[in-house]
């Protein structure tokens, strides 16, 4: 996407951007939202299309299916030390994309996935 394309966004689709952004955050207190923020992705990423928000969106599939491979990776070495630093990283590394996104999404830019 270039400086040049005309980015036409809807404020329900801003709002809907922001919406999943609160699924993945409160994922951290009750988990199934993370599922319900995913479905929601895929379901509506053709309307972001062609827009600045497309890249919101591929933040958010991206950072979803990375937080779960990580998440696998910390439970199944869960029993040695190193599962629980896995878990915590990832942990602060979903955190620290979602408050990206959301300030990305604020000034309404792009994010470089």
């Amino acid at each position: 996407m270039t400086n040049h394309e005309v980015q036409v966004v809807n404020d329900s689709s801003q709002r809907l951007t922001l919406i999943i952004y609160i699924l993945y955050l409160a994922s951290f207190f009750i988990g199934i939202t993370a599922i319900a923020a995913i479905i929601i992705n895929y379901l509506t990423k053709d309307e972001v299309a062609n827009t600045y928000l497309a890249s919101q969106f591929r933040w958010q599939i991206r950072t979803f299916w990375f937080a779960v491979l990580w998440t696998a990776i910390g439970f199944i070495t869960v029993f040695l030390a190193i599962g629980y630093v896995i878990l915590l990283a990832n942990g602060i590394w979903m955190l620290y994309r979602m408050i990206r996104g959301l300030l990305a999404l604020n000034e309404r830019k792009p994010l470089d996935v």
